[in-house]
C-alpha cells in the first residue's frame, strides 16, 4: 500500500466539480483513501479557475451545476489541454446528456448514484491513459539520451567534490547551475541530480538552448496554440510542461537570445508561462538545472547577459573539472570505454597498452571526456589484435610543438598510410585548432565563432561532433 501511494504522488491532483456537498466530500474521501490529491469545485466558474491555476491531471464533473454546467467545464478542459480526460456524472435518466458530453471530448461516464468501486477504477485508469500520452511525448528523447549515455566514473577528488555536492543540492528544489567545458559531462551530472532528489519518479527534459534556432527556441521552451503561427496546426505543449513534477534540464544556458531571458526569468520565479500565442497563465512544478560552458559573469559585465537571470540560475553553482584537471582518472575512463564500444562492436575484449596509457595521460583533451569517448570509440573499431596500442590512438599530431623534442613540425605529423589519409589527418588538425582558438576568441560563442569563421553554425556544429569538441 505505501509502495503505490507513493507512486500516485507523482500524479497531479484530481479535479472534482459536484454542487451537492454530501456528495462530494463522499467522492473526496473515496479519491484521497486511495492516495489521490483533490481539488474541488461547486459550479462551472470554481471549475474553470482551478483549471487555469491548478493543472489537475483529471476532472470529475457532475453535468447539472447550480452556475453552468458539466458541458461548459468540459469544454473549458479541453479549450487548456485536449488531452486532459474528463468523466461526467449523470442522474440515471438522463444518459442521453452523458452520450452528448462524449461526443465532445469527455473520456466517460459515471450513472448516478455513484458506484464509489466503480469511480476508482475508473479514475485510475484516465490517469494512467494520462501517464502514458505524457511518456509517450518524451520516449524517443529519452531513450535517445539514456542510450549510450556515459556513467560518472572516476576517483579524482575534485570529482567527489562535485558529488558530494550533487548529493546537498539533490534534496532541495534550488536551482543548480553546473559550469564546466564542452565535454565534461554536464548533462550526466544534471541527469544524476535529478536521479538523487524527490523528483526522481517525474520526467527528466532537457533542451539545448544553443542547438536551436532563435525563432524555434520560445516555442519549444513554452509550447504554442493552435494557429498561434503558420504551420501551428495544433497545440504543442514546451518543455516547461512537459516537466511537469520533475526536472527541467536548460543546457548552454548562456547562450540564450537576450529576448527571451526575461520570459525565462519569470518561469523561474513565479513557475507561470504563456503559450506562444496564449493568454492563459499556466502553473508548473518544475525544478530546473541550467548548464553553461560560458563565462556568465562576463556575459552579465559586457551586457549580453541580464544580470537578474544569472544571479537566479547561480544559486548553487557547480563547476565540473576539464579532463586534463583529472589525469589519474583517463586510464579507467580509457578502460570504461573500452568494454563499452567491444560489447557494441561485438568484439573481444582488448587490452590498453602502456604505450597508450601514456599517450592518453600526456594529451591535454581539449574536448574532454566526450572527446575522449570518440577517440576510444575510433581505437576499437581500428585495432585488429587484442591490444590497443598508442598508433591505434592517432594522437601524436595533436600534441603540441613543445611536446616534442624535435623542433621541426614535420615530426609531429602522421605520415602513414596513403596520401589521402596523412591529408586528411593534417585538415582535420588544422580545423581542430582553428575553431578552438575562433571559440577561445569568442568567448565559447558558437554563433561569434562561426562568423569569425566564415560558416554557418550548422557547418560548425558538424565540425564539433565530427572533431569530438562538442
Amino acid at each position: 500500500m505505501t509502495t503505490t501511494r507513493t507512486r500516485r504522488t507523482v500524479d497531479p491532483p484530481v479535479l472534482l466539480v459536484e454542487d451537492k456537498d454530501s456528495l462530494r466530500t463522499m467522492l473526496r474521501h473515496a479519491l484521497e483513501a486511495q492516495g489521490h490529491a483533490v481539488l474541488e469545485a461547486r459550479d462551472q466558474n470554481e471549475a474553470v479557475a482551478s483549471l487555469e491555476n491548478a493543472r489537475p491531471g483529471l476532472v470529475l464533473s457532475d453535468l447539472r451545476l447550480p452556475a453552468g454546467d458539466g458541458f461548459g467545464v468540459l469544454r473549458a478542459a479541453k479549450e487548456l489541454d485536449p488531452e486532459l480526460p474528463v468523466i461526467v456524472m449523470t442522474a440515471f435518466g438522463s444518459i442521453q446528456d452523458a452520450v452528448a458530453a462524449m461526443r465532445e471530448g469527455a473520456l466517460d461516464f459515471l450513472a448516478k448514484p455513484v458506484d464509489p468501486d466503480h469511480l476508482l477504477l475508473m479514475v485510475e485508469r484516465a490517469l494512467a491513459q494520462r501517464r502514458l500520452a505524457t511518456e509517450n511525448i518524451l520516449l524517443k528523447e529519452e531513450l535517445a539520451s539514456r542510450r549510450g549515455a556515459p556513467q560518472i566514473v572516476g576517483e579524482d577528488l575534485r570529482l567527489k567534490q562535485v558529488t558530494i555536492a550533487l548529493q546537498r543540492a539533490a534534496g532541495t528544489d534550488t536551482t543548480v547551475l553546473l559550469e564546466g567545458e564542452s565535454g565534461t559531462g554536464k548533462e550526466l551530472f544534471a541527469r544524476a541530480l535529478h536521479a538523487l532528489s524527490p523528483r526522481a519518479d517525474g520526467p527528466f527534459v532537457a533542451i539545448n538552448c544553443a542547438a536551436i534556432p532563435e525563432t524555434l527556441l520560445e516555442t519549444e521552451l513554452f509550447g504554442h496554440e493552435k494557429g498561434a503561427f503558420t504551420g501551428a496546426a495544433n497545440r504543442k505543449p514546451g518543455k516547461f510542461e512537459l516537466a511537469h513534477r520533475g526536472t527541467l534540464f536548460l543546457d548552454e544556458i548562456g547562450d540564450l537570445p537576450l529576448p527571451l531571458q526575461a520570459k525565462i526569468l519569470r518561469a523561474l520565479e513565479e513557475k507561470r508561462f504563456e503559450r506562444v500565442g496564449g493568454t492563459a497563465p499556466l502553473q508548473v512544478d518544475v525544478r530546473v538545472v541550467a548548464a553553461t560552458n560560458r563565462n556568465l559573469k562576463a556575459a552579465v559585465a559586457a551586457r549580453q547577459y541580464r544580470e537578474d537571470l544569472y544571479f537566479r540560475l547561480s544559486v548553487f553553482p557547480i563547476t565540473i573539472p576539464p579532463l586534463r584537471d583529472r589525469p589519474d582518472d583517463i586510464p579507467m575512463l580509457a578502460r570504461f570505454f573500452i568494454d563499452r564500444f567491444c560489447r557494441d562492436l561485438n568484439k573481444k575484449p582488448l587490452l590498453l597498452a602502456p604505450s597508450a596509457v601514456d599517450e592518453l595521460q600526456q594529451y591535454g583533451w581539449p574536448g574532454n571526456v566526450r572527446e575522449l569517448q570518440n577517440c576510444i570509440e575510433r581505437a576499437v573499431i581500428l585495432t585488429e589484435g587484442d591490444t590497443i596500442h598508442a598508433r591505434h590512438l592517432n594522437l601524436s599530431f595533436r600534441q603540441p610543438d613543445a611536446a616534442r623534442p624535435d623542433d621541426s613540425p614535420w615530426s609531429q605529423i602522421d605520415l602513414s598510410g596513403t596520401l589521402a589519409e596523412a591529408t586528411g589527418r593534417v585538415v582535420a588538425e588544422v580545423e581542430r585548432r582553428k575553431i578552438e582558438q575562433a571559440l577561445r576568441d569568442g568567448g565559447g560563442n558558437k554563433s561569434k565563432a562561426a562568423e569569425a569563421l566564415q560558416i554557418s553554425p550548422k557547418v560548425l556544429a558538424s565540425k564539433l561532433r565530427d572533431l569530438g569538441l562538442e
